[in-house]
């Protein structure tokens, strides 16, 4: 449009200028941002007016509105784009210009001005290419804007002219609110010029940047020289740390370097110059240290946001980093040395390795070094510096180094009395050490406990005598001396106690309480010695307090009940200000006011990310000055969250800090009378004081006041009774009406507190009627907002139903003051106490929400905009009255529509707002919304707005943006990328201007997250990101498959080159017609601008990381999706159908490629994720065959990547974890069995081969470097990946043994394989590379065990531990040795199973290692019978040692244990069982295998895989085989003894004479229970209390899967077994069990299968039978009754369960009629002439003759000849006689139906096998009879030799068949067989036809038949076991 109106724009310009002038401020700021969306739209066109606008609006920048300076910044910001005149004639006027305008100035106007100023210096140094063509333009050099910016720096906005008196006068200081706007202006002039300018002009921004912090008029006082080092770190870090990429970070470090070292050299010059000719060098000095101090803050967060990647820089000695930052520890001034010292720090935490060699290299100097203060007191900060870093290094330091500082800071504190220049640097010194030397915590304080405790009673009088004489004695340097020396032994202390918590037991506590007593009591004596030796020891004094004070804080306030009132007296002193002249206030109100307060004092400046230079701003004392100087301790302490680098405030506000903290702390355990006197002492303390002192006293004694209610809440007590509570009331009411906004804050907060710790209703009532009354009469603003926030912080802190009852009254008040346009602060603080009111009350405020939501609409509409503090309050409002609403916004109603509606009107009148922080409540607004009524949103809109805010300069807005994302990826991850791109698309097509700041490419959204994780350093923020990138990839990286690996890729790929990195640049060159465009445009474009396209940097470490682990998840998500992503047949089948289709196997290289480049890069944290990710992909692939070679896996290719990839981890300068790391993956690459060839495989197994010698050496590469526990976790990492490695290849070997040898085959095949067999290896392989190995192995691996065992044992045996560690831990790490132990041991549990197995514990024991078993070793000398004895000993020592770790283990796996370790545990178990040693140990402690089965039981009731439980059957059936055995052999031994004691033998087993169990002792009981548990969880049918509950609905039989099959069938197969455990008497206890559960499980397993074979559970339960009827028990006479009633009624049961029944059509016949057939055979003798039994039994078999399925007949014809055959007569004769007509007639019937089938045609040939067996079985004279059956029977079978041919295949087997056994039978019974053919001469004549048809067929087949009828003898069908 802009340019259409192009000509009428000369007149809406004049007049807009011409009401400019007129206009209130409001209006001037409505024209301005007109004017500037004018000059955008026009571009150069507007040239003629320029000067008119910058002359007009150049007046304004400094009105007293602030938001017109804004938004007059924002229109010379978009003048400067076209108008040359202001960066090159009226550059200086500008500069000038916006000094001013920032003087006085608040946050909004900082940012926008110094983006004006920042824009336009960069602009004038490198001019817009256009603009320069149209004029000849003059261009600035960079020394002349550099100059000009320095020049607000240091002077402000006083000008060149007139600041000349000034000057003469003493001049001022320049305001701080200039230097800290022109700081933000260096910033943005950086970051306009770019990444790659910055690197080419590095070192001459750094020397600027630096001069400016030693300019005199910088540094004034101490305080503004902290400021402005502040301003100057913020600059360097802003644009140092975000602009630049890892190596140009690398060479700026290289040029601070430089810097330091050229410094360094000045200052030595001056420090060396005795003859003091050097006069003006001691100022030099002095401002030296405060370039030293930034250049060395720099530096380390530099180093330390490198990481491991800055080794380059610490590595190359012609930087000499080291030496330089060490060198100026000898700086003279304090804080240099101590800047020095946090930066070796930070090298530490970067670099550990660092760590040990940078110690020992400060002990040596301060040792050799003692005599120079400044070198004792240097080297003694790096000391503790780099203890305070070890926390931040997993691997820690070696013990040792403890000793060493302790050694060390002794000799300091003896030596500091002998040479009093020294004896100051000394003592501090030491006791500083000693500090620090807690921060290493317990483990290693424990040792230097005693001695600590020593030092710290000697340190102080050891009674009040001597504290008299003490005074009496002296001067002043000795007392500066003594009070150094004290605090510093409080500050050890407080270390102590804040450090180890564990070593604080009360006997510690009682004598850290005699030197503390003794520090109290001094305190109240120091003023009198100040008096004496002068004011210059105060600041020790203060030093002491402040110590003191935070000590107590940490200690139980019951240790030091006794010195309360002295105490407090103090306290109350000290922030009442009554010795201090020095208005000093607290620091601490800000933090103990409520958060969401922060609108209200300003205090949301703490979350921009300028915030380390406006905290200068705030207005109490010395807020934002914190340095290292004023509390050197902070040194070794942990960083504050959120901070780089820790900044104590100076002494004089900390010590009142910490008298306001332990106040809070003391308050509620002081007595009512003594609260009462203090608080009327506040009062009467406020009211003496006047004025500014009386801010300061005020401030503080709320800051107090609030402390003490914040510590009875906490509490949980009261305040006490009336007057106590009338006298805090007044103390509070009376600050509501005070003109500072903060204590009003502060005394709405205390009134909320008030109210919660009294808790009554009446008090409430009473609290808020005052401020009811006072809002109704006061007119004032400041009592109106006073009160206002009163209710709101009473409905806060009392909740919704305390406060209820006065809802509607504050409801109504604060919607009246919302209303008074007159005062927008009235405005601000009534909406903010609504919103308060809103969240606390919940749904009980659901009758406001009309009313209240009404006013929020209006109020955004008419408040100006330029009160931001309104909108953001009506941000909050409209936030907290969606929430009160919430799920109910779904709703279609009216009422609930017009809700929805005026929400989503308020947060898009929001969304428009001109300030970031009502956009950011806006933001959040919609993210709620979001929450309730999803459909609601528009995504559409909501999306891309979001997407812009990513690249806003304000933090809050980034982070609103980035949490909105975080909640609508969770559900539509989809649609908000799409939306994205379309954004992105749109920015593409048209020329917006909102297309600059978007980065969003091909890449997507995620390109853009990923990009902002290398730039941010909120770590808020950056967990957000992290999310939102988290829930984008579960829900789309498996659709989206290649574009999100090649993200990582990217991101990984990245090689450390500046903007070269990642293609992240915008593909501008796809449409041919846009290229003539194009053309124009880039032309256009300015130098600086062309950066802009592509993130200045490569991904740094922290995002490669990142992207590590997703590649990491993506493969987990695919895994879970879909198998086809692991198979690369499927993967490209379904790719050719479907071209677009994506899976995971296809990108297979790129996954090794990232993983590799991971594993091998400089940063560790990188090579543990890429190995992490090497270690997953080579588990799910080691499987994936490769289609087109068959018998090779899909790995194998990659061979030579995955060796190259482990080889540098195992190189000796690797850090322990990396190597650890390393092993694991090795083991699972050597396991995993891809690598065919033995070569490679080599490769891998030398890396193994080494570590192990390593590890047998004894020492480790890195055992000077880390601490003891990484040597620790390295040799574990060994072990542990040996003893992998070991059982796969054991398995590998089992597996091949148990194979049969390969028929050998036709010859040409053979020479084939021949070929193939070179490259496969032979499945020994592997464990001939592990077999040279194991003796040692086994060594270790046993010692190993051992430390594990005694390290699992409870603490009250800890004094059994040997005092001098283990194997492979020492005692001082015992702690983090656990862990690593704990991490490792099962695997190895499981190797040295498998080993002893193997060897059959036939070891000698000569070889074990004698250091690890001292008592062990054999006397060799003794002969061999002790021997004999040690290797028995040996043996137990062994078993109790595997069976110890696996009982205890087992006994409570903790839950995270991983699911392998109980598996190896079991695994290690079963095979240890099978060994015969073991065997009889487990036999002969019968305890010991209860327990073990107790423990296996609990196993069961908690884990419930499958594989599990059958391997938990797999060690209770060697434990039950084991003690049968053993019961065996006892008996054969008895037999042998004495014939004599028979009687004995039934003694023997479980169960004794009585046959009682005992639970607990028996091993048959345990075992029961553990086996029924199993069965009844697998089968419940089985339970007869389910049968019996109402609820149960009888279920019918299903199949059980195969897991759960073999599970029940191993259970009933040891269940048969436990019988013969016990004596006859104990048998018949459990036997009824044991039959019910065997025949239950049969009843419920014996199901028909398809293909008719047996489940496994049937074939164990009829095994099962068989083996519980057969058993000897059968012949003791003592139990004869019990038995027979046993078996029959088992039978019974069998008989019961096999009726035909409707609830069970698919019940297993044959399964059944065997199970019968077993109980006839094997029970023949109980079963005779029991006619019921016998009944059912024929039964059955009767039912199964006349079944329709021809297989079931076969097998019944199968089982009857069993019975028929029976030797018993007496049970087989009825049957024969019941039974065998029936067959004959089924069998006379086949001749009308002859068989169709093979399965019908066994069916007649079993039936005539019974026949024929009959036949044989019967006596001579009834021969005749039962031929006369036999043989009519099968004549019947022959066809006559006209149909023979025509018959089917069958028919045609049933004559051959018949013809065969006749032919048989005919030379068997001759005379027999004669009178029965003569009988009936037709059949005689069937007969001949058929044999002579036979004889006429060929010869050859006739001798084909000859052979047959011998195979077919044997019955055809065969179980797959034998029952018979």
């Amino acid at each position: 449009m802009g340019r259409m109106l192009g000509s009428s724009f000369p007149d809406t310009i004049n007049n807009l200028l011409k009401a400019l002038k007129s206009a209130e401020s409001q209006g001037r700021g409505e024209i301005l941002l007109s004017l500037q969306k004018v000059l955008s739209g026009l571009g150069g066109a507007a040239a003629s007016c320029h000067r008119d606008i910058y002359k007009n609006a150049r007046s304004l920048l400094t009105d007293r509105s602030m938001a017109v300076r804004c938004a007059v910044a924002k229109c010379l910001l978009e003048l400067q784009n076209e108008a040359v005149f202001m960066w090159t004639t009226e550059l200086e006027n500008v500069a000038t210009l916006c000094f001013k305008s920032l003087e006085g100035s608040n946050y909004g106007v900082r940012v926008a001005v110094a983006k004006l100023l920042g824009t336009v210096m960069a602009t004038a140094l490198m001019p817009k290419q256009a603009a320069v063509m149209r004029q000849n333009v003059k261009r600035a050099t960079l020394d002349e804007v550099l100059e000009l910016m320095a020049t607000g720096f240091l002077r402000g906005g006083s000008g060149f002219l007139k600041s000349g008196g000034e000057m003469l006068k003493g001049g001022a200081s320049v305001s701080r609110e200039v230097r800290v706007g022109v700081t933000q202006a260096y910033v943005v002039f950086v970051t306009t010029l770019g990444g790659q300018w910055l690197e080419r002009n590095f070192a001459t921004f750094l020397s600027h940047v630096l001069d400016l912090v030693s300019h005199p008029r910088a540094t004034q006082t101490h305080v503004e020289a902290v400021y402005s080092r502040r301003c100057v770190s913020f600059m360097l870090r802003a644009t140092l740390g975000g602009l630049l990429g890892e190596k140009a970070q690398i060479a700026a470090g290289k040029e601070i370097c430089q810097a330091i070292s050229k410094q360094m050299r000045a200052v030595e010059a001056v420090v060396n110059d005795i003859s003091g000719e050097n006069k003006a060098g001691a100022a030099d000095v002095s401002a030296s240290q405060h370039v030293m101090v930034c250049a060395l803050k720099e530096l380390g967060s530099l180093v330390q946001s490198l990481s491991a990647t800055a080794s380059p820089l610490i590595q190359e000695p012609s930087i000499g980093l080291l030496e330089t930052v060490t060198s100026v520890l000898l700086h003279p001034s304090m804080a240099a040395r101590l800047a020095a010292a946090w930066c070796l720090r930070c090298v530490a935490v970067a670099l550990p390795y660092q760590l040990s060699p940078l110690l020992d290299r400060c002990a040596e100097r301060i040792n050799n070094l003692k005599s120079s203060p400044e070198a004792v007191s240097g080297y003694s900060f790096a000391m503790a510096a780099l203890l305070g870093g070890v926390h931040q290094c997993p691997l820690g330091i070696p013990h040792s180094k403890g000793k060493l500082v302790v050694s060390i800071a002794e000799d300091l504190l003896r030596t500091a009395a002998q040479n009093s220049r020294l004896s100051l640097q000394r003592t501090q010194a030491g006791w500083l050490l000693l500090g620090a030397l807690m921060t290493l915590g317990s483990s290693l304080v424990r040792y230097h406990l005693p001695k600590m405790l020593l030092l710290w009673r000697n340190v102080f009088p050891r009674s009040q005598k001597e504290l008299e004489a003490e005074k009496a004695r002296g001067d002043s340097f000795t007392w500066q001396v003594t009070l150094e020396g004290r605090a510093g032994a409080l500050c050890a202390m407080r270390s102590f106690v804040a450090h180890c918590p564990e070593l604080l037991t009360e006997d510690v506590i009682r004598r850290l309480m005699t030197p503390i007593e003794c520090a109290m009591t001094m305190m109240s004596q120091v003023p009198a010695i100040t008096k004496v030796h002068g004011a210059h020891l105060k600041a020790s004094a203060a030093m002491v307090r402040l110590r003191l004070y935070d000590i107590l804080a940490l200690l139980p306030p019951k240790t030091y009940e006794g010195n309360f009132n002295a105490l407090l007296r103090e306290l109350v002193a000290e922030f009442t200000l009554t010795d201090n002249s020095a208005n000093t206030t607290t620091s601490l109100l800000r933090s103990l006011c409520h958060y969401d307060d922060s609108v209200l004092m300003g205090s949301w400046l703490q979350e921009t990310d300028h915030k380390s230079i406006e905290d200068q701003l705030q207005p109490n004392s010395a807020s934002g000055s914190g340095a290292l100087e004023h509390d050197p301790s902070s040194i070794y302490l942990r960083v504050p969250v959120g901070e780089a680098i820790p900044g104590p405030l100076p002494l004089g506000v900390s010590v009142i800090d910490a008298s306001v903290a332990l106040f809070g702390v003391v308050f509620p355990h002081v007595s009512f009378k003594h609260r009462l006197q203090m608080l009327d002492h506040f009062a009467e303390c406020i009211k003496q004081a006047k004025g500014v002192r009386q801010q300061a006293v005020q401030l503080n004694i709320f800051t107090a006041v609030l402390s003490a209610l914040k510590g009875l809440a906490e509490n949980k007590s009261t305040l006490g009774p009336e007057e106590v509570r009338k006298s805090a009331l007044a103390l509070v009411m009376g600050a509501l009406d005070n003109p500072n906004p903060i204590l009003r804050c502060a005394a709405g907060e205390a009134l909320g507190r008030m109210a919660q710790v009294v808790g009554e209703a009446t008090f409430i009532a009473r609290m808020a009627q005052t401020s009811f009354d006072k809002l109704k009469s006061a007119r004032d603003v400041v009592s109106r907002t006073g009160h206002s926030l009163a209710l709101g912080c009473l409905h806060r802190y009392v909740g919704g139903i305390g406060s209820g009852q006065h809802l509607k009254t504050s409801v109504s008040i604060l919607l009246a003051l919302a209303q008074d346009g007159s005062s927008h602060e009235v405005q601000t603080w009534s909406l903010h106490s609504l919103a308060l009111i809103v969240d606390s009350s919940g749904p009980m405020y659901r009758g406001y929400v009309e009313p209240t939501l009404s006013l929020v609409l209006t109020l955004l509409l008419t408040v100006p905009p330029s009160h931001t503090e309104v909108h953001q309050c009506l941000g909050r409002c409209l936030g907290a009255l969606i929430t009160t609403v919430g799920p109910e916004l779904q709703g279609n109603g009216a009422t609930i529509s017009t809700i929805r509606s005026s929400c989503l009107v308020g947060c898009a009148i929001m969304q428009d707002h001109s300030d970031s922080l009502v956009q950011a409540a806006a933001i959040s607004c919609l993210q709620q919304l979001h929450m309730f009524a999803p459909r609601h949103v528009n995504l559409s809109s909501l999306v891309p707005c979001l997407c812009v805010h990513l690249c806003s300069s304000h933090l809050l807005l980034r982070r609103a943006a980035v949490a909105c994302l975080r909640q609508l990826a969770q559900r539509e991850a989809a649609e908000v990328c799409e939306y994205a791109m379309s954004l992105a698309k749109k920015a593409g097509d048209g020329k917006d201007n909102t297309a600059i700041n978007l980065n969003i490419t091909e890449t997507g959204l995620e390109g853009v997250l990923f990009g902002m994780l290398d730039r941010e350093t909120d770590r808020k923020l950056c967990s957000d990101i992290h999310d939102t990138l988290g829930h984008m990839l579960s829900s789309l990286a498996v659709e989206k498959l290649s574009h999100w690996l090649k993200l990582c890729k990217d991101v990984l790929a990245a090689t450390t080159d500046v903007g070269g990195a990642v293609a992240f640049e915008v593909e501008k060159e796809e449409d041919s017609e846009k290229k003539d465009e194009m053309d124009d445009d880039t032309m256009f474009t300015g130098l600086g601008d062309d950066d802009k396209s592509k993130p200045s940097v490569a991904p740094r470490w922290v995002t490669r990381v990142f992207a590590a682990d997703c590649l990491c998840r993506i493969i987990l998500l695919c895994e879970n999706a879909d198998k086809a992503h692991f198979d690369l047949a499927t993967a490209r089948f379904a790719q050719a159908k479907n071209p677009k289709g994506d899976l995971l196997v296809l990108h297979l290289s790129d996954l090794i490629r990232m993983a590799f480049m991971a594993a091998t890069d400089h940063s560790n944290q990188l090579r543990m994720a890429g190995l992490q990710a090497l270690e997953d992909i080579i588990k799910k692939f080691a499987s994936v065959p490769e289609p087109e070679f068959p018998g090779h896996v899909i790995l194998e290719q990659y061979q030579a990547n995955v060796g190259a990839a482990l080889r540098p981890a195992f190189s000796p300068d690797t850090p322990s974890d990396i190597t650890a790391k390393a092993c694991q993956v090795c083991s699972t690459w050597i396991g995993s069995g891809v690598v065919s060839d033995l070569n490679d495989l080599r490769r891998v197994h030398n890396l193994l081969v080494s570590s192990l010698d390593k590890v047998q050496s004894g020492k480790s590469s890195s055992s000077q470097l880390y601490s003891e526990s990484a040597t620790t976790m390295e040799k574990l990492a060994v072990l542990k990946a040996w003893a992998e490695v070991y059982v796969v290849a054991m398995k590998i070997k089992k597996e091949a043994e148990a194979k049969p040898a390969k028929p050998s085959r036709r010859g040409d095949e053979d020479e084939d394989e021949d070929d193939l067999g070179a490259d496969v290896l032979p499945p020994d392989s592997l464990i001939t590379l592990v077999q040279p190995e194991l003796p040692s192995l086994s060594r270790l691996w046993l010692a190993m065990l051992r430390d594990y065992a005694l390290l699992t044992l409870p603490a009250e045996f800890s004094s059994q531990l040997p005092p001098d560690g283990g194997a492979f831990y020492t005692p001082e790490t015992i702690d983090t040795a656990r862990l690593h132990y704990r991490g490792s041991w099962a695997p190895v549990l499981h190797a040295v199973a498998l080993w002893l197995n193997s060897n059959g514990f036939e070891v000698n024991d000569n070889q074990e290692d004698l250091s690890s078993t001292p008592s062990k070793v054999p006397n060799a000398l003794q002969g061999s019978s002790s021997s004999a004895k040690t290797l028995e000993e040996s043996v137990k020592d062994r078993m109790h040692l595997m069976l110890g770790v696996s009982i205890e283990f087992l006994c409570f796996p903790r839950p995270e244990e991983p699911i392998e370790h109980v598996m190896s545990c079991l695994q290690a178990l079963s095979t240890l069982l099978e060994t015969p040693c073991a065997k009889t140990h487990m036999a002969e402690d019968q305890l010991l295998a209860v327990e073990l089965l107790n423990v296996l039981h609990r196993l069961l009731l908690t884990r419930d895989p499958p594989a599990v439980q059958l391997q938990v059957t797999t060690v209770v059936q060697e434990t039950i085989r084991a003690a049968v055995d053993h019961l065996q052999q006892q008996r054969a031994n008895r037999d042998k003894e004495d014939e004599g004691e028979k009687d004995s033998l039934t003694g023997l087993g479980e169960g004794g004479d009585t046959g009682e169990l005992v639970p607990g002792k028996s091993l048959v009981y345990a075992a029961m229970e553990l086996l029924v548990f199993i069965l009844v969880r697998h089968i419940p049918q089985l339970n007869s209390r389910v049968k019996e509950s109402p609820s149960h609905a009888p279920l019918r039989p299903q199949r059980l899967p195969d897991e759960s099959a073999r599970l029940v069938a191993n259970t009933v197969s040891i269940l048969a077994e436990l019988p013969s455990l016990c004596s006859p008497a104990g048998a018949t206890t459990i036997l009824p069990t044991v039959l019910f559960l065997i025949t239950g499980v049969l009843k419920e397993t014996a199901i028909k299968t398809a293909d008719n074979s047996v489940p496994v559970p049937v074939s164990a339960a009829l095994q099962g039978i068989k083996t519980t009827i057969t058993s000897p028990l059968a012949r003791e006479e003592s139990i004869q009754t019990q038995w027979t009633t046993l078996v029959r009624s088992s039978l019974a049961s069998v008989l019961e369960y096999s009726h035909p029944d409707e609830s069970r059509p698919d019940m297993d016949e044959v399964s059944m009629l065997t199970a019968i057939t077993l109980f006839l055979l094997s029970a023949s003798n109980e079963l005779v002439g029991v006619i019921v039994l016998q009944k059912g039994c024929m039964d059955r078999f009767r039912n199964a003759l006349n079944s329709s399925d021809p297989w079931v007949q076969a097998r019944c014809y199968q089982l009857l000849l069993s019975v028929f055959q029976h030797s018993n007569r007496a049970l087989s004769t009825p049957y024969i006689h019941a039974l065998a007509p029936l067959m004959v007639e089924k069998l006379k019937a086949v001749e009308r139906s002859r068989p169709g089938t093979p399965a019908e045609l066994q069916a007649v040939q079993e039936g005539i096998r019974v026949l024929e067996n009959l036949v044989s079985m019967g006596e001579e004279k009834n021969r005749v009879q039962l031929l006369a059956l036999l043989v009519p029977t099968l004549i019947s079978y022959l066809l006559d030799e006209n149909a023979i041919s025509s018959a089917p295949q069958v028919s045609k087997n049933l004559h051959d068949f018949a013809l065969q056994n006749l032919m048989r039978i005919g030379p068997l019974y001759p005379a027999a067989f004669k009178t029965v053919i003569g009988a009936a001469p037709e059949l005689k004549t069937r007969l001949e036809s058929a044999i002579r048809a036979n004889q006429a067929s060929s010869k050859a087949k006739a001798a084909a038949r000859q052979a047959q009828p011998t195979v077919q003898a044997a019955p055809t069908i065969k179980l797959k076991t034998s029952f018979f």
